[in-house]
């Protein structure tokens, strides 16, 4: 278990490095328009066609990591990620912000579902849950760390500015060598104790889908929440230094979410805890919009712990639901429902040009509503029920 763990932490810190570029955009959002003029709509169409050109790649990277187990080496898909979404501040012309955009996004996709079936194939038992949260909470990491570095970079030198956020991909990748062992290593040490496949086992199209459609609801109010908060706040008065502090200390909130979430999964059931904690998260949403102050601010928090908490325990049951196909499944969770839920930012971004933000950004409640009714109807076993009856 100490090795499988380790190991995990290994992929866990090449996750972080990864996605500490894919929260930028969101962050720089409210220069973009301030500066070059956009409306609300064409900034978040700006963050659609990232989110979209990960997407749409990620599951058939995954598809190639299952059928023809081809991959991308880590340090070069996170120098892709680095350099394009660093040097983006530089970028007049809309057209090559958006090309930067899509370039940045497809080093961010060449990463997920090679490294997300590895851990899979560690993290099979009892303890698959905690074992997944581990690498997941690496991204989210990364993710929380991503609005900080670019704030505080364009706070202190512009758009320009975001070219110091490449410094830690410079520093970290020289590392990844030392602290991720090698991927034939970890396979041989792996695929015959726990990456046992049925090849007759047929792929459950539709459980997957509908889960993958609920986990799409589900980011559309994350990265709705990410891409606006910024803005919401600033329009109260907030400096955007403050704004996105507070942007990270939501994410940061879901990571601590994820760990003890997983856990509680291992225990009480997957489908359980996705429930409850989709539909605990509306009340602080509500508080959050309605109150101000302290009480403002511990629901914000509350809210990203328990909206984020249910994502790596959605992962964890995708492997479970398709052992066969871990590195699709992991495409389609971490790239195709994040893609998709990515298009929801440009609708709020539009409800936001018609009313206000502050509208849109309440609106938001409404896919956490029909994500908790998906994932209801998704077939998987309730553990909690089982072990009573």
């Amino acid at each position: 278990m100490e090795k499988t763990t380790r190991s995990i932490l290994g992929l866990s810190a090449a996750h972080m490095v990864n996605d500490i570029y894919s929260p930028v955009l969101p962050a720089i959002l409210p220069l973009l328009i301030l500066q070059n003029g956009y409306s609300y709509f064409l900034a978040g169409l700006i963050v659609t066609a990232y989110n979209l050109s990960s997407s749409f790649t990620q599951p058939v990277v995954g598809w190639l990591y299952d059928k023809k187990n081809i991959r991308m080496p880590v340090a070069v898909s996170v120098m892709i990620s680095a350099f394009f979404m660093s040097f983006i501040g530089f970028v007049e012309d809309y057209y090559f912000l958006i090309a930067f955009a899509i370039i940045g996004a497809l080093g961010h996709a060449f990463f997920h579902p090679s490294a997300l079936g590895l851990v899979s194939r560690m993290a099979a038992g009892a303890n698959r849950g905690r074992l997944t949260s581990l690498f997941v909470v690496g991204g989210n990491l990364g993710f929380a760390i991503g609005p900080i570095l670019a704030g505080v970079a364009v706070a202190s030198y512009g758009l320009h500015g975001l070219a110091l956020i490449i410094i830690p991909g410079i520093l970290i990748v020289p590392l990844l060598r030392k602290v991720l062992p090698p991927v034939s290593e970890l396979e041989n040490s792996y695929s015959k104790d726990n990456g046992k496949k049925d090849p007759e086992a047929k792929f459950p199209y539709l459980p997957i889908t509908l889960l993958v459609t609920a986990s799409a609801f589900r980011a559309w109010v994350i990265f709705g929440s990410v891409a606006y908060l910024p803005t919401y706040l600033a329009k109260t008065g907030m400096s955007l230094v403050t704004a996105n502090l507070l942007t990270s200390g939501m994410l940061m909130a879901g990571v601590v979410g994820q760990v003890i979430g997983a856990g509680m999964s291992d225990k009480y059931g997957r489908k359980e805890y996705v429930l409850a904690s989709l539909i605990l998260s509306i009340l602080p949403f509500t508080l959050f919009i309605m109150s101000d102050g302290i009480i403002s601010l511990i629901s914000l928090m509350a809210f990203g712990y328990l909206l984020w908490s249910s994502f790596s325990v959605t992962v964890a049951m995708s492997h479970e639901m398709a052992p066969q196909g871990t590195g699709t499944v992991s495409g389609l969770m971490l790239g195709l429902a994040v893609g998709a839920g990515g298009l929801g930012v440009a609708i709020t971004g539009y409800i936001a040009d018609i009313t206000n933000v502050s509208t849109a950004f309440g609106l938001l409640v409404i896919p956490v509503v029909i994500s908790i009714l998906i994932f209801s109807a998704t077939p998987y076993p309730w553990k909690s029920i089982r072990r009573k009856i």
